[in-house]
């Protein structure tokens, strides 16, 4: 595995963690140490990566750095009844150019996917999503990316690859493995109109942070979800002062943690970040401190996923057909969970069978049965198409 290149925690985040009362995570965690190396790997299903490279953001770029603070703050806690193996890798260095930390991150959670451990993410700038994403290359997949952001972060295709012209790199670059991509939270004020247009026009999800407020319609998101980026600039200043570019609205911290419960209880999930903490502009560890419960709650809806979704067999489902003019749509309700599926009529590309059912709401079977079809079928239809 490339995994060579991390570097272990500092012995003097070991000394304070080593401190914590007995069942705390800092006892149950297998940590990347100078002196035990790499953790083992069997049978693990989540590892920590840090990230110590800050270049890439705009207007924030002393992020990337003083990562032990959240995991000081992270390690204090208690774990849930999680029955989870957990190992904490260590660091990715900030490389001789960004290209090359890029170049590494991508490496190391390509490897990682391979043996089907699901990477956390924390540290740098939010360019590293362009990293995490070209590390699905090598799994010759297409996939879906859901971005926690108040801002689309398009930029222009000329510019150069930062925190706020990252997307444009992975909608536009080959190879083209993005099937969806998603925002939840953006600000209408931080972004143009054209952009906005945009995203409607390559029938992109987007929803405005008004929206997003009613948590009910984040799960059926994160549920189609691959990869999973939050900016901390999408949580309010008064939360999370730790970040540059925050600003007076966004999530409380409570729903952002919320958010990335969601993020891990979705079976399709296979690796989640965290950018854009800034520990130098934190005020009593405030930042860090959620950060860490950010990942708890992820590992937290990990541990409680209910592995339903309807990969290949649909019998443990009551499908719901609807008749509609000239043709009929199908529905899924899982028995395990109760969530639903809409289904995409069959799919002769290998490439896309994946994306054949999409998850959806009680309400869209409902609107579905009075003739009115859901976006989200459309959206697919045309991605699909």
């Amino acid at each position: 595995m490339n995994l060579d290149f991390l570097i272990p925690l500092e012995n003097e985040v070991l000394e304070t963690i080593q401190s914590y009362p007995e069942h705390a995570l800092a006892h149950s965690i297998q940590i990347h140490t100078e002196e035990q190396g790499l953790p083992e790997l069997s049978n693990v299903t989540i590892a920590i990566v840090g990230v110590l490279e800050g270049r890439g953001a705009v207007n924030n770029d002393t992020t990337g750095y003083g990562l032990s603070s959240v995991r000081e703050y992270f390690y204090k806690l208690f774990p849930g009844n999680w029955g989870l193996n957990i190992v904490d890798l260590g660091n990715v260095p900030q490389g001789n150019s960004l290209s090359d930390t890029h170049f590494v991150l991508k490496e190391v959670v390509a490897s990682l996917a391979k043996k089907n451990i699901l990477p956390v993410i924390i540290g740098g700038g939010q360019d590293l999503t362009y990293a995490n994403y070209r590390a699905y290359d090598a799994l010759e997949q297409m996939v879906n990316v859901v971005v926690v952001d108040s801002k689309f972060d398009l930029g222009n295709l000329e510019d150069s690859l930062n925190s706020q012209s990252y997307l444009s790199k992975i909608v536009m670059e080959e190879p083209a493995n993005l099937f969806n991509f998603s925002n939840i939270g953006y600000q209408t004020f931080f972004n143009a109109q054209e952009e906005i247009d945009l995203i409607q026009s390559l029938s992109f999800d987007a929803y405005r942070l008004g929206e997003a407020k009613d948590l009910k319609i984040v799960e059926p998101i994160m549920r189609d979800a691959d990869i999973v980026s939050i900016d901390m600039g999408a949580v309010r200043r008064s939360e999370a002062p730790g970040n540059a570019n925050a600003g007076p609205n966004g999530f409380y911290g409570d729903e952002i943690c919320a958010i990335s419960r969601y993020a891990g209880i979705s079976d399709k999930v296979t690796s989640f970040g965290v950018y854009e903490f800034n520990n130098r502009l934190d005020n009593s560890g405030q930042t860090a401190h959620l950060v860490a419960q950010m990942i708890w709650y992820f590992i937290e809806g990990v541990s409680c996923r209910a592995k339903d979704y309807p990969y290949c067999t649909k019998e443990k489902y009551l499908k719901y057909i609807v008749p509609l003019e000239g043709d009929v749509m199908n529905f899924y309700k899982s028995h395990k969970s109760g969530r639903w599926w809409l289904e995409i009529h069959t799919l002769t590309d290998n490439k896309y069978k994946r994306h054949a059912l999409i998850p959806c709401t009680y309400q869209d079977y409902l609107d579905a049965t009075n003739q009115n079809i859901p976006e989200r079928w459309y959206k697919a239809l045309k991605k699909l198409g």
